[in-house]
């Protein structure tokens, strides 16, 4: 019977440590919860329930003893799909039989240590070019492609330096579409930029939390009404934070 008991609770460990990573790397609910009682149910716990919103996990698993229930606690989020790309092909391995236990508990443990993003010089070039690029795409000109890349790489560089400092989402997009909205201000005042609307534009798409709408929508329509709300709330504080940063800046200089 204990003996049972501990496997059951090495199962629900497994389940809650792929939901986790799952989560905190732009998951959906609906594809975590889902992916939690499919690998629950593939090592024989046919009845399971897991109810997951962005900042928790609940997941209980019922059987002949009484149901258990654990909870872990999410505080950081980023968006790393390729995290929840391979937490799905674990999750595929352990359903064909090919994972046991031990096998998918230390591979998601890897998982979890994994530092799979690209280093910060290229995070920020990219981001740079996406902004020229995002300029050109909202018919803006070709002469103003260099300080819509440098305004957005900027900006993309002050948004990691706050967050490391102030650790508030807000507060550090915010800041950054500051520092953005200041640099195209000065390229147009000095004569590099001719089109402010489109510099702006095209720099702050970096910081757009485009995922976050999406996934909002994708769980308001699966029924998740609580994960949906709470991340379109979250969505409209960033597209708030973006609007007031740059607001500050042509209202006052």
């Amino acid at each position: 019977m204990e003996k049972i008991v501990e496997q059951t609770y090495e199962i629900m460990e497994v389940c809650l440590l792929a939901g986790k990573i799952m989560l905190q790397s732009g998951g959906e609910t609906y594809r975590v919860e889902d992916t939690m009682m499919r690998i629950a149910a593939s090592f024989g716990i046919e009845k399971s329930h897991s109810y997951v919103t962005p900042t928790g996990i609940i997941f209980s698993a019922e059987g002949s003893e009484p149901t258990k229930t654990k909870l872990i606690r999410i505080s950081e989020r980023s968006t790393d799909l390729k995290k929840v790309a391979m937490v799905n092909s674990i999750s595929r391995s352990i359903s064909s039989g090919e994972l046991n236990l031990n096998e998918a508990l230390n591979k998601l443990k890897d998982i979890e240590e994994l530092n799979v993003t690209f280093p910060m010089r290229y995070q920020v070039v990219a981001a740079s070019i996406a902004s020229g690029c995002f300029m050109i795409m909202f018919n803006g000109g070709w002469n103003d492609f260099i300080p819509a890349m440098i305004s957005g790489g900027a900006g993309y560089v002050s948004f990691i330096a706050f967050h490391r400092f102030v650790p508030i989402k807000f507060f550090s997009e915010f800041l950054a579409s500051f520092v953005i909205g200041l640099l195209s201000l000065l390229f147009v005042r000095i004569g590099l930029g001719h089109k402010l609307d489109t510099i702006i534009i095209g720099s702050v798409m970096t910081l757009v939390p485009g995922l976050l709408v999406t996934n909002a929508i994708r769980d308001l329509m699966a029924g998740h009404l609580v994960s949906g709300l709470s991340k379109g709330a979250e969505a409209f504080l960033t597209a708030f934070a973006i609007g007031a940063g740059i607001a500050f800046v042509l209202s006052f200089l």
